[in-house]
């Protein structure tokens, strides 16, 4: 009794209005530090496809397409699409079962593999989506040189950049509504360029030259590559080609994943650009590089010409190159727009992903907790601010020699987007495992196909790609030190935060399959889904997306 006497002189008696204070402090404290759904079924839709054409499509074929021919160019892109559509896959299946808030591959990576993985390829995803708005604002502002080049460089770095951020530092709402558009423009240009080379193929062109497969034939469809016997050359050309299609691709399926927790009814969005994603790589990236090779010679002039100069203009574009071929004018412009509109584009969905990144890192322990502070339209700013000054990289093109340093930075990122395909994919096989384990496969919404195989052989082509990325420096005469740093650095690197974090924080080799959770969390999503109602199109302009979407 005294004790309870003592007790109450010191504490006092319990308060209701006290512990109303205590949970009003807490919701308090949970708005700014948690990011809002804003994003909607055709942001997100437009978010998958915009993030897979970028300046890789547009340029980036034509300099494979000179080096390999226009045959292997094609069936990298099919296997590549094939490889890529499955990460999409098990990526959207593990998305739309839990598309909580703060949601990311280093997410899932540490709740069902282990903390010193989603450690290592946490900050490999944060640096290298830095290092690549970096990269796309270089290669827009290279694109508005086209015009003119009458204004100083960093005016238009300075331009680009401040645009990015005023699109990512207001609201998820504005970022999706911007991508939606970004990507509309992309969609309707590579559209258009497809029809073109279509008519073209059958005469319909100016000069009414009927093309066919004739740069097939003459000068063929493989290039002469690397060494002298005609089988093996084909062989390295298709490898070649392989390896470089897929630098296009990389980090655009894990985009679905980072918005899962900021969008509006996931389980039903997510699953509807997952599943429309293959038939985007279809008709985007097999379809683009077919019409590339046949209405542009691999031994084009124009294209060598530009390929030799590393422009990254319309005058690289093979589809430009081809309009010109075929005697049409006045489109090197129209495609320039395009090329400029996919790099901001696509510097501004790597600005989104990055800050995404290291506020998943903050809120699993393993980044500051300051990254997780949101304004009170749920965008994590102090994330992007942060994302946002190592994207300020990009400066160092004002200088020829730090345009080296550069080129450093952005090659050695590459490497690190088919590690973390790896590891998404063991991800998935344990998360798979897990949900047989505890029997809750029927909770699954939506199902990768042909699982596991796919998955098992998803893996085994990437870590080939991987491991033989820079195979053409260990050829005679071919070798530098600058050439194997940049093709195998970044495993190293890697290496160094897996381990490193794991010798200090002494974190188990790998969570077993009856320990992995994959219970917490749903209930409240499965809550969430019931009461958000499936909204119809309201006008005639989202009907016509919501079809073609």
């Amino acid at each position: 009794m005294k004790a309870d006497v003592e007790k109450g002189a010191i504490y006092g008696p319990p308060n209701n209005d006290s512990d109303e204070v205590i949970r009003a402090e807490n919701e308090s404290v949970s708005r700014r530090t948690e990011t809002r759904r804003g994003l909607t079924s055709r942001h997100i839709q437009f978010l998958a496809l915009g993030g897979c054409i970028g300046t890789g499509l547009f340029v980036g074929s034509g300099a494979v397409l000179s080096m390999v021919g226009p045959a292997p160019l094609l069936m990298s892109y099919i296997v590549m699409s094939i490889l890529v559509w499955d990460i999409m896959n098990v990526l959207g299946e593990m998305s739309t079962y839990l598309p909580v808030k703060g949601v990311s591959v280093p997410y899932f990576v540490n709740r069902f593999t282990e903390p010193s993985l989603a450690f290592a390829i946490g900050y490999s995803y944060w640096y290298s989506n830095s290092m690549l708005i970096a990269s796309e604002v270089t290669a827009a502002y290279l694109v508005i040189e086209y015009w003119t080049t009458s204004v100083h460089v960093a005016v238009w770095i300075t331009i680009i950049l401040a645009v990015i951020l005023i699109l990512n530092i207001i609201a998820v709402q504005l970022f999706g509504e911007a991508e939606f558009w970004f990507a509309s423009i992309k969609i309707i240009a590579i559209l258009g360029l497809i029809i073109l080379g279509v008519v073209l193929f059958f005469g319909g062109g100016p000069n009414h030259d009927r093309l066919g497969f004739r740069y097939w034939q003459n000068p063929g469809a493989f290039a002469p590559y690397l060494v002298a016997s005609r089988d093996t050359s084909r062989f390295l050309a298709f490898w070649t080609a392989l390896i470089r299609s897929g630098f296009s691709f990389i980090f655009s399926p894990e985009l679905i994943t980072t918005a899962a927790g900021e969008a509006v009814a996931p389980r039903r969005n997510i699953p509807k650009a997952t599943s429309r994603f293959i038939y985007r790589l279809i008709a985007f990236y097999v379809l683009g590089s077919l019409v590339i090779g046949v209405t542009v010679a691999y031994n084009d002039p124009r294209l060598l010409s530009s390929v030799q100069k590393g422009s990254s203009d319309a005058t690289a574009s093979p589809f430009v190159i081809g309009i010109y071929n075929a005697g049409i004018s006045g489109l090197d412009h129209v495609i320039n727009a395009a090329i400029l509109t996919s790099a901001w584009s696509s510097g501004n969905s790597w600005l989104y992903a990055g800050s995404r990144v290291l506020y998943s890192l903050a809120r699993n322990g393993q980044a500051p907790k300051i990254f997780t502070l949101c304004n009170r339209r749920g965008v994590p700013y102090a994330a992007v601010l942060t994302t946002f000054a190592i994207s300020c990289l990009a400066y160092l093109n004002v200088s020829s020699s730090g345009a080296d340093v550069f080129y450093w930075f952005t090659n050695i990122t590459t490497v690190g987007g088919f590690i973390a395909w790896i590891i998404i994919l063991i991800t998935y096989l344990r998360f798979r495992g897990a949900m047989i384990y505890n029997n809750l496969t029927d909770r699954l919404s939506f199902r990768a196909p042909f699982q596991p195989y796919l998955t098992y052989l998803t893996i085994l082509f990437i870590s080939l790609l991987t491991l033989t990325n820079g195979y053409t420096i260990f050829f005679p005469g071919e070798f530098t030190v600058s050439s194997f740093l940049v093709s195998y650095i970044v495993i190293a690197i890697f290496l160094v935060f897996y381990l490193g974090h794991k010798i200090y924080f002494r974190t188990p080799w790998m969570t077993r399959i009856s320990e992995v959770d994959v219970i917490s969390g749903v209930e409240e999503i499965d809550r969430m889904e019931a009461e958000e109602p499936e909204r119809a199109p309201r006008n005639w302009l989202e009907r016509i997306w919501f079809w073609i979407a």
